[in-house]
């Protein structure tokens, strides 16, 4: 097996790991991303204490690899870090992990896009008093790139009941409603829920009626407004759900093009009557729902196109997303 500087063995995978170094804080150091690096007292693992992001890097024309968001998704982590009042890398040392990574990803994986997984967890648990020592690293791995002349897979989703209502943002912070931790196991339980009952994913309804997110995906739905255009509409964000990168894009780029926006609030009723209704997320992009909990809604083939052409332009969300410099 052909090794990378350092001794890591050459793979689809690329591990930097933020390493505290006196005085120089954080320093990237490429890993071999299948040996062991937690303890089993670390809280990541043993609470699911700690965040994570995943974006998308994809090979430009030289060879070279760019994080689609990566700004959208550095401000997001630094909110998940404020909720969970951890304490995390800075945006720099963010960037110099992911450039390490990057660069390393691109020798050994040539033009092959690749999933950037940020990962930073509260660390081996410590006496009473003590300040955390927080794990973090950068993780990529290969993947393949929708092809923009195939239109993504329809879904079919179920709606399923959060068991909080839409206020739990305010009313119980403790709850880290909003935040993108570690703790996804309710996540994948409600995926696995769906596809045993024949769908393909799920919408998250409150327990008073509001429409939130999928479980790794943000809602989008195109209707008309009383005046007869067409709007791009996504669900309120106070009400506890994930702001969703891909989506401040995907308004960034409508809201150029004169599209009106609406932030909620949606409740399943408000499905009556739309053009269509999408998931979007980082890596598969902007799918569109053939179904919910059974019923067929309409698809539009050109609208899923420019959705997903707005996604792929990867323009400054503005002021539609947390953005870090």
């Amino acid at each position: 097996m052909s090794t990378v500087s350092g001794g890591v063995a050459a793979s689809r995978e690329v591990l930097v790991l933020l390493r505290p170094s006196g005085v120089a804080g954080l320093v990237p150091e490429l890993a071999d991303p299948s040996a062991p690096h937690l303890t089993v007292k670390d809280q990541g693992v043993s609470r699911g204490d700690g965040l994570f992001e995943t974006a998308l890097a994809v090979p430009g024309d030289h060879g070279a690899l760019t994080v689609r968001k990566l700004g959208a998704h550095l401000g997001r982590l630094g909110g998940s870090a404020e909720i969970l009042d951890l304490p995390v890398p800075s945006p720099a040392q963010w960037r110099q992990a992911i450039d390490m990574g990057l660069a390393e990803f691109a020798r050994s994986c040539p033009g092959t896009a690749a999933t950037v997984k940020l990962t930073v967890t509260r660390g081996p648990e410590t006496a009473a008093g003590l300040a955390p020592q927080p794990t973090a690293w950068v993780l990529l791995t290969a993947t393949a790139l929708p092809d923009p002349s195939v239109r993504p897979a329809g879904l079919r989703v179920l709606l399923l009941n959060r068991g909080l209502d839409s206020r739990v943002a305010d009313k119980a912070p403790w709850l880290l409603a909003g935040a993108k931790t570690l703790s996804y196991a309710v996540n994948m339980a409600a995926l696995r829920h769906a596809k045993a009952n024949g769908a393909d994913d799920v919408l998250f309804v409150s327990s008073d009626g509001q429409l939130l997110e999928g479980p790794t995906s943000t809602a989008l739905l195109v209707r008309r407004n009383a005046e007869g255009r067409r709007e791009l509409v996504t669900p309120l964000r106070q009400q506890g759900i994930l702001a969703g990168t891909s989506q401040a894009v995907v308004f960034a780029a409508a809201e150029r093009e004169g599209w009106p926006l609406g932030y909620g609030p949606l409740t399943p009723a408000d499905l009556e009557g739309i053009e269509g209704l999408w998931l979007a997320s980082s890596v598969r992009g902007v799918a569109p729902v053939l179904s919910v909990d059974g019923e067929p809604l309409p698809v539009d083939d050109e609208l899923t196109d420019r959705l997903n052409a707005w996604l792929r332009e990867d323009r400054d969300p503005g002021a539609h997303a947390v953005t870090v410099d």
